[in-house]
């Protein structure tokens, strides 16, 4: 919800009145109330539609020069015929050099790392600024190589924002505010990574955006993705240990842990996840009771089940479910 509220100073500041962006997402306006409260990426994905279509800026007004309405696209097409990962995070910089004037992006690439540099030509830009610049940025580049980037660090030189957690969902746990510079590292093995989308698969890729990365980018045919799909035809009751999950995909489970690692995720984030969804979806759009939810999400009570739910999202089940009913 931190997010949200962000989207929407951004737009108040260009004159936007926030009651009609939330009425085009979907969101209740009693959410706001409770700022740990999460919606889903579908519904922040038509917020920042919305509020793109209003301002006509993909950027949401936080550059002297504004991101005109289409500029993503143009963005896609330019870094589509790319041959490398290397090669389309400098079309992908040199794009952006065109169409913002405070923000810059330098591609900082050798044998050893795959930096992004964020240069502000002014003073540090806010925590939002940044967060929606990676989010165009690394949204981008992994669905052009088909896979989740891992991203190793990142240093920023706004002051923490009070939700610096969440952002640590967004880029990765070694994430460091008041900095010198700005930068981002990324995974070095991503430069060489061939592009694999095309014109064809362009088109299914913007249909879908940017809820399909807003968060971190999925690969629907990725390890994660498989367990997802797996872990989804079983009641989470029955959900199995890591090392069953393995044997059903024929690999070890050593080589499971690995390769999930390597997509930047693990196998009790993909469950806790699941869950979460799950627990969110049950209380919006059922009538189950809190105790009926959560013996269906296998906890052993209701209590570990709002403690749970309570860290997922900063508020209690019962809580959430008045401010979606609002």
């Amino acid at each position: 919800m931190s997010l949200v509220e962000e989207a929407l100073r951004c737009a108040e500041a260009g004159g936007i009145a926030r009651e009609t962006l939330l009425a085009a997402a979907d969101i209740a306006p009693a959410m706001l109330d409770s700022p740990r409260a999460r919606v889903s990426p579908a519904q922040y994905g038509k917020l920042w539609n919305a509020t793109a279509d209003a301002l006509d800026d993909e950027f949401f007004g936080q550059d002297r020069h504004p991101m005109r309405r289409g500029s993503f696209v143009l963005l896609c097409h330019a870094a589509l015929s790319s041959r490398d990962g290397a090669q389309a995070a400098k079309r992908i910089a040199n794009f952006l050099r065109l169409v913002l004037d405070d923000l810059s992006f330098e591609p900082d690439i050798d044998t050893t790392r795959v930096r992004i540099r964020l240069r502000d030509r002014r003073e540090p830009k806010s925590m939002f600024a940044y967060a929606t610049a990676f989010i165009l940025i690394y949204g981008v580049l992994c669905w052009l190589v088909g896979r989740r980037i891992p991203v190793l660090t990142a240093h920023l030189r706004c002051p923490e924002p009070p939700a610096s957690d969440e952002y640590r969902l967004m880029f990765c746990d070694d994430l460091y505010f008041d900095q010198a510079a700005s930068y981002v590292d990324l995974s070095p093995e991503c430069a060489a990574l061939p592009v694999v989308q095309t014109v064809s698969s362009l088109k299914s890729f913007l249909r879908g955006a940017p809820a399909n990365f807003l968060v971190k980018y999925r690969n629907p045919d990725s390890l994660a993705a498989r367990v997802r799909r797996r872990l989804r035809q079983l009641p989470p009751a029955d959900w199995p240990d890591s090392d069953h999950v393995a044997a059903a995909l024929n690999m070890a489970e050593a080589t499971l842990r690995r390769h999930l690692k390597q997509e930047g995720v693990t196998y009790q984030a993909i469950k806790d996840g699941l869950r979460r969804d799950l627990a969110i979806s049950r209380l919006a759009d059922t009538n189950q009771t809190i105790a009926e939810i959560a013996d269906a999400l296998g906890f052993a009570e209701p209590s570990a089940f709002r403690r749970a739910f309570r860290k997922w999202t900063g508020v209690r089940p019962a809580d959430y479910r008045r401010s979606e009913s609002a």
